[in-house]
């Protein structure tokens, strides 16, 4: 019999709860102390519910309980910025942005918390999906096909990441804890792509689209993935996704018709629309601090706010956080804000994804995107604060550019922007959403899938930028990309997506073009990639070598490490 627990974050792999903490203004709050299981649980739509709860929960604890973080990893391994961090620190973000051991040799398990995680997520998944059958589904209304659809999309978007990660990993599509051999990447994504399928089938239409569902998945979010998953895995395996029955006939696809068709409904019937201005997308670029004061000034501050028209699918955060196992904020937000330096609205952090020459100079300087995507630390007037020159001798990698669509906010008063008092630790308590996927990315998506719109598609996007059309090439749309989708975690992947089968040149190649002289620790320094390195791994991350040691060996480590 396993016992389900409520207020309890922590899960290890083999753990079958179905767990929740109360967060304010949240879905996610649940007032239950009771505590169930699997005898007396999923019997109910209610118990249905709480286990949906917990499901949710697993998948925000990729983001908020200890580990790289995937969004994180993400823009560090990218062309976007180097790993940076301390001067003093470890180098296991050098470790990721270089995919090279050598920088940091006894660190053979940077991913081993990610690792657990994510299982962790996908066996509450697991959990709810198999109960199905057992469950009594309310004979009218019944919220059976969008708790299942949930659940399924969930399982779906943590295989996605893990598989992207990892390439190459177990599937579980059952609650087992089982020591079993990585599975070939094609069964992974056979299974995200019936998990998503089914999410658009059964999610209506009109379900999760008000204010308090804000941040639940939707049929229009599982058909933006459909298409993101199409474009990656025909694009780094070279090869079209279907998958085969053990006599080798097909039993399933997913078409590059059925991939632009999931977007055109996404963009014909969801409702869904660009923001007026791109800075007001991102809190740091638009929210005007109180001068010496808590709060925000609602007259000078034009931030769209979290759950705004363009906003598709956002992983949710509260902020409120301690080092026990309640994790409910962003964790990992704080690594990417200024090294130790308060400068409002730009709230300290420890100093990652410092942004790369290379990259900056993709911009053009009349692209409003470069100003409210890269803090200008010179430019802005902060290398004039009096803590910089204390937190430019404390960072590596400094180049003078570090991200703003994701950092630290802090009040005109010094205190942190984390809660209406300011008084919340700077660290643990950042409550901005991971926006996963905006309408701005389907737009580029659709155009790219060869929409007959494509041309106007692209100029919809670039028009906001107030910039003028060009032809809808793929050149031309991935250009896009690299600027309107910028520190959002998605450019290593699009990088990575031209390997036409695992051919990392490209990748190995955009890495190496970054190449810079940094400050570390006020002295000067390079950064540069041994593209044979890159190659060898096929850009893939390195497997937590604790889990191979407790596998006996059965899972076996990425090439390349």
């Amino acid at each position: 019999m396993n016992k389900i627990k409520y207020n309890i974050l922590t899960i290890g792999v083999a753990a079958s709860a179905m767990m929740m903490t109360a967060c304010s203004e949240s879905f996610l709050d649940v007032e239950s102390k009771t505590e169930s299981n699997t005898d007396n649980f999923y019997k109910t739509e209610g118990d249905a519910w709480r286990a949906l709860l917990g499901c949710y929960d697993g998948w925000r604890q990729i983001s908020s309980a200890p580990g790289v973080g995937f969004y994180i990893a993400s823009t560090v391994m990218s062309d976007e910025t180097f790993g940076a961090t301390g001067n003093g620190d470890g180098r296991g973000y050098q470790l990721i942005d270089q995919f090279d051991q050598s920088q940091s040799p006894s660190d053979q398990q940077v991913y081993s918390q990610d690792w657990k995680v994510y299982y962790a997520g996908i066996y509450r998944c697991n959990e709810l999906i198999t109960r199905d059958e057992s469950i009594v589904w309310n004979e009218t209304n019944s919220n059976h096909g969008l708790y299942m659809g949930e659940a399924r999309a969930i399982r779906a978007l943590l295989y996605f990441d893990m598989v992207r990660l990892w390439g190459n990993i177990p599937l579980f599509l059952e609650p087992v804890n089982e020591n079993r051999e990585q599975a070939d990447p094609a069964e992974v994504y056979a299974a995200i792509v019936e998990d998503l399928k089914y999410a658009a089938e059964n999610i209506p239409a009109n379900a999760n689209r008000s204010s308090s569902d804000a941040g639940r998945i939707t049929k229009y979010a599982a058909e933006s993935m459909l298409a993101r998953v199409y474009l990656y895995y025909t694009g780094y395996y070279g090869k079209e996704l279907g998958w085969t029955d053990e006599e080798g006939v097909t039993t399933g696809t997913l078409t590059k018709a059925e991939a632009l068709a999931a977007v055109e409904d996404v963009i014909t019937n969801g409702g869904y629309d660009l923001v007026d201005d791109f800075k007001n997308l991102w809190p740091a670029a638009s929210l005007v601090p109180i001068a010496d004061n808590v709060g925000w000034d609602t007259e000078k501050s034009t931030y769209a706010g979290d759950d705004n028209c363009e906003i598709i699918l956002a992983q949710k955060f509260t902020p409120t956080q301690d080092y026990n196992g309640n994790n409910d904020s962003n964790r990992w937000l704080v690594m990417m804000g200024m090294r130790s330096i308060n400068h409002t609205p730009y709230g300290k952090g420890w100093g990652a994804c410092t942004v790369t020459p290379a990259f900056l100079e993709k911009f053009d300087n009349a692209d409003p995107r470069k100003k409210a995507s890269i803090i200008d630390i010179v430019g802005e007037g902060i290398d004039k604060e009096e803590t910089f020159e204390a937190s430019f001798k404390d960072w590596r990698e400094y180049t003078g550019y570090t991200v703003k669509k994701y950092c630290p906010l802090v009040y005109g008063n010094g205190l942190p922007g984390t809660d209406p008092e300011g008084t919340a630790g700077f660290q643990e308590c950042n409550p901005q959403q991971w926006v996963l996927m905006r309408y701005a990315d389907v737009l580029l998506m659709a155009a790219e899938l060869g929409s007959p719109n494509a041309n106007a598609y692209l100029t919809k996007v670039r028009s906001r930028a107030g910039l003028g059309a060009v032809p809808a090439t793929q050149e031309n749309i991935m250009n896009e990309r690299a600027l309107e989708l910028a520190f959002e975690g998605i450019r290593y992947w699009d990088l990575m997506r031209q390997a036409n089968g695992g051919e990392v040149t490209a990748v190995a190649d955009a890495l190496a073009a970054t190449a810079a002289k940094v400050w570390s620790g006020a002295v000067e320094s390079n950064v540069a990639y041994d593209k044979s390195k890159i190659i060898a791994t096929k850009g893939l991350s390195q497997i937590p070598y604790d889990q191979i040691v407790l596998s006996n060996g059965v899972l076996k480590q990425n090439a390349g490490w």
